[in-house]
């Protein structure tokens, strides 16, 4: 049997997606609550979200959106991490606020978004480990929240996994538009 590299990429490269799901999953939480939710996208589904980049860019004028609306096409699956909104009653103050009771119902708690942070950064890790290529984006973590692709979920980040001679999402080049 001959297995060849280019036939066997993208089976691989859902194999490391599936890896980093269950990285981000398994990665430390404060206090040990985990209100994080990891699903990938394939597919039509970066196409969504792709066209969702596009909207806002549309709505806000900044041109990354467009920038990275074309760069997550080159991506084979992207990973999104986003967290519910849940204070963790530790009165900590990193939010801004003395007392969670104080904080405002927009405010996220700093712990959730450091669970995020924690998530990314072992599913990075794990995408490094296995040699594909990623890049943490804020902007196509928008989309996929504007979207609801994690139902109620806020602080969406995207990261966009592929497997090629070089990394898509590392110098990202915007075309110019006329």
């Amino acid at each position: 049997m001959i297995l060849n590299e280019r036939d066997e990429r993208h089976e691989h490269v859902l194999n490391v997606v599936r890896q980093m799901m269950t990285a981000a999953r398994t990665a430390p939480k404060g206090k040990g609550v985990d209100i994080i939710e990891v699903a990938a996208v394939t597919g039509d589904d970066i196409i969504r979200v792709s066209e969702e980049l596009k909207s806002v860019f549309e709505e806000n004028g900044f041109k990354f959106f467009l920038r990275d609306a074309e760069n997550i096409l080159s991506a084979e699956a992207i990973v999104l991490i986003g967290t519910k909104e849940q204070a963790q009653g530790l009165n900590c103050g990193h939010c801004g606020y003395n007392r969670c009771a104080d904080r405002k119902e927009d405010v996220p708690c700093a712990i959730n978004s450091i669970d995020v942070g924690i998530a990314i950064g072992s599913a990075c890790a794990t995408a490094a480990d296995n040699r594909v290529d990623t890049r943490v984006m804020f902007s196509a973590g928008l989309a996929a929240q504007r979207l609801g692709i994690l139902e109620g979920c806020r602080q969406v980040m995207a990261i966009p996994v592929s497997a090629s001679s070089k990394n898509p999402f590392f110098d990202r080049k915007r075309k110019e538009q006329n």
